[in-house]
């Protein structure tokens, strides 16, 4: 029997309690008062018989069902209905109802810090949404009064400010368009469409893609040797040329000023093929890697923002890269570069 229950414990107490006195009883009735022996011996059992399950009935009607009330409350709102009714048939002690307790007060309090976190999160996400879609916003309005307050009758001056919405136009676009990716990514909504294709060739059409931009910086885009072999792969290749026109225009743009470096290297893993895309910029701060996927965060807010782009682009490739069950990962050095590597499953040959 186990008498470290507290229920048990009580009831052996109050057993105990009652049987002394009872024996005091008989004593001081044969000594004091000469009552007959077995008399106050029988009326005495009555009355500790009576006694004790009327404690015990005090105990169980007015203490424990009270306690088991709302060991069963609690119980029951992390228990499947089988479990609960099982559990209700079953009497559990003080120290089984105080562990549920602490246990059900724990992960009350771990919910409440995750529904902290997610409504932070949701005030940030809303707080940079708000900012990134002010600024074309603000430059739009301003553009527009210019051209309504006398600037739309100078040729020169009309055709550069409509330009320049034009621009601001195309800017809050591609923040919707991105914005909208990422919610089907997170969704499921956006299916990957699995194929087999040969990844090297994708990237050197997107080189040639972002040619242009890597000319007009002065930047040198180059693979680590000549593949001349086709490397096939099995991904949704739409998805997959979205990743490396992102991660190579990064490097372009965030590269050395002068006679910046882009390369670009894959490596058989077995199973998979790791494409890493080199940079031989500024690097980044150990402190920020963790967050670079995330949604519009930028290491240096300022010369991000002038470099053009929504912020939600590293998002939109983690985002890709783990609908494929792939991984995606930075390595960076102050002053020497950053390196992006993700892996891709090989094509089953």
């Amino acid at each position: 029997m186990n008498y470290s229950n507290p229920r048990i414990l009580a009831l052996y107490n109050a057993f105990f309690v009652v049987l002394f006195y009872t024996l005091v009883f008989i004593a001081l009735g044969y000594f004091f008062f000469g009552i007959h022996l077995i008399a106050l011996v029988i009326s005495d059992i009555v009355l500790f018989i009576f006694t004790y399950f009327l404690f015990r009935y005090t105990l169980d009607k007015f203490i424990y069902e009270k306690i088991r009330l709302i060991y069963k409350t609690i119980h029951n709102l992390k228990a499947t209905k089988r479990e609960a009714k099982r559990q209700s048939q079953h009497k559990e002690s003080i120290e089984d109802v105080n562990r549920q307790v602490l246990e059900w007060g724990q992960n009350q309090q771990e919910e409440i810090k995750k529904l902290k976190e997610m409504a932070k999160y949701r005030r940030e996400f809303l707080g940079n949404v708000s900012h990134e879609l002010k600024t074309p916003i603000f430059n739009i309005q301003g553009y527009v009064l210019t051209l309504l307050d006398g600037g739309l009758e100078d040729a020169r001056i009309n055709r550069e400010y409509l330009m320049k919405t034009e621009k601001s136009v195309n800017r809050m676009i591609a923040i919707i368009e991105d914005l909208e990716a990422i919610s089907k990514l997170e969704s499921g909504e956006l299916k990957m469409s699995f194929t087999e294709f040969d990844i090297a060739d994708l990237t050197k059409d997107v080189v040639d893609f972002l040619e242009i931009k890597a000319r007009k910086r002065g930047a040198e885009v180059f693979f680590a040797r000549n593949y001349d072999k086709p490397i096939i792969v099995s991904a949704d290749k739409k998805g997959i040329r979205q990743v490396l026109i992102n991660l190579i225009d990064n490097a372009i743009k965030y590269g050395a000023t002068k006679k910046g470096r882009t390369k670009i290297s894959f490596f058989d893993m077995d199973e998979n093929i790791l494409v890493e895309v080199t940079d031989n910029g500024a690097g980044i701060e150990e402190e920020n890697i963790p967050r670079l996927f995330e949604r519009f965060y930028r290491t240096d807010k300022g010369r991000s923002r002038e470099q053009g782009g929504t912020g939600l682009g590293l998002a939109i490739v983690k985002h890709i890269i783990e609908a494929h069950n792939q991984v995606i990962n930075v390595r960076s050095k102050i002053g020497v570069g950053t390196t992006f590597a993700f892996t891709v499953k090989k094509a089953k040959s």
